[in-house]
C-alpha cells in the first residue's frame, strides 16, 4: 500500500492501518529525512538516480515487515520494486530509527529505579504430554493371536 493512498485517512484509520499515529509517522519521517540529507551531503560528487521509493513508502514497507510478518518478495511486489531493495530500505529505517533513539524505551535499570509498580500476571504455556494408556507387548500380541483365529 503505497503512502498516497493512506495520507488522507482518518487518523484513527490510518493508525489502524500503519501502528502509529499520524504525528509519530511524521516524526519518524523528519528523523528519516534528515539522515537522508546527510547522506546525500557526503556523497555529493556521485551522481545518484532517482529512487522509486519516496521516503514515506521507505517508512511503510518497514512498517508493514515489521507490524504484518509479510514477506520482502510481497511488499516488493505491492511497491513494484526488487526485493533486494526492500531488504536494504527495510534495514536501512530500522538502524537509522534505533541510532536515532527518540523512540528508544527506557532500560530495565530505569524501571527498576522507578517508584511506578507494575502489576504482571504470567501466563504458563508450556506443553504437556497427552495422557494415553499405555501398550503392553503381552496385550498387543495376544490381540493378534486372537484375531487370526
Amino acid at each position: 500500500m503505497k503512502y498516497e493512498i493512506i495520507k488522507n485517512y482518518e487518523p484513527e484509520k490510518f493508525r489502524r492501518i500503519t501502528g502509529l499515529k499520524i504525528e509519530t509517522f511524521e516524526k519518524c519521517l523528519e528523523i528519516l529525512n534528515k539522515k537522508h540529507a546527510e547522506e546525500q551531503a557526503k556523497n555529493i560528487r556521485k551522481s545518484v538516480r532517482k529512487p522509486k521509493l519516496s521516503m514515506e513508502d521507505k517508512l511503510l514497507a518497514s512498517l508493514e515487515y515489521l507490524r504484518e510478518y509479510r514477506t520482502y518478495a510481497h511488499i516488493a511486489a505491492s511497491y513494484d520494486v526488487h526485493e533486494s531493495q526492500i531488504v536494504r530500505c527495510v534495514r536501512w529505517v530500522e538502524t537509522t530509527l534505533i541510532k536515532d533513539g527518540t523512540f528508544r524505551l527506557p532500560g530495565r535499570k530505569e524501571l527498576l529505579k522507578s517508584d511506578t509498580k507494575y502489576e504482571v500476571i504470567l501466563i504458563d504455556t508450556t506443553e504437556t504430554p497427552v495422557e494415553r494408556p499405555k501398550k503392553s507387548k503381552n496385550f498387543t500380541t495376544q490381540e493378534r493371536k486372537n484375531d487370526t483365529q
